[in-house]
């Protein structure tokens, strides 16, 4: 069984590439959470992810640096020979299913507002019954 389900931030701005066949394929990297031994020490793992045809498509429209998101896929590992020659290996989580992992309130700030106890606040000095219609 090879199945991956990763949840990270997004490293920066989904790569958007069509073929000339007209297959849409996304390329973005998830920063990882990965705890470390020693106490309140974190690092990161980056892990590099494609998106294919309406996957790809939905990351380039709604996925931002710094989103966290959640992917479910496999690993997929590979090789090439880059310019000088040299074998490069590669490893890709090939997501099957992607989603928001915050909330819409996590994403962006959002205007302050009061909190419920400043609702029905009564100034200092008031008798709290006045003109209260349900005292």
């Amino acid at each position: 069984m090879n199945t991956a389900i990763i949840m990270g931030r997004l490293t920066k701005e989904p790569a958007i590439t069509t073929t000339q066949s007209g297959l849409t394929i996304a390329r973005y990297t998830l920063a990882v959470d990965r705890k470390v031994k020693q106490e309140n020490q974190q690092t990161a793992d980056f892990i590099p992810c494609v998106a294919f045809d309406r996957a790809a498509q939905f990351a380039g429209k709604y996925f931002h640096q710094g989103m966290r998101v959640l992917v479910e896929g496999r690993i997929q590992t590979g090789s090439y020979k880059d310019r000088e020659g040299r074998t490069v290996y590669t490893t890709d989580v090939i997501v099957n299913s992607q989603e928001f992992a915050d909330g819409k309130r996590d994403q962006a700030p959002a205007p302050a507002q009061p909190a419920p106890d400043d609702f029905l606040s009564v100034p200092e000095g008031a008798d709290e019954t006045d003109g209260l219609p349900f005292a």
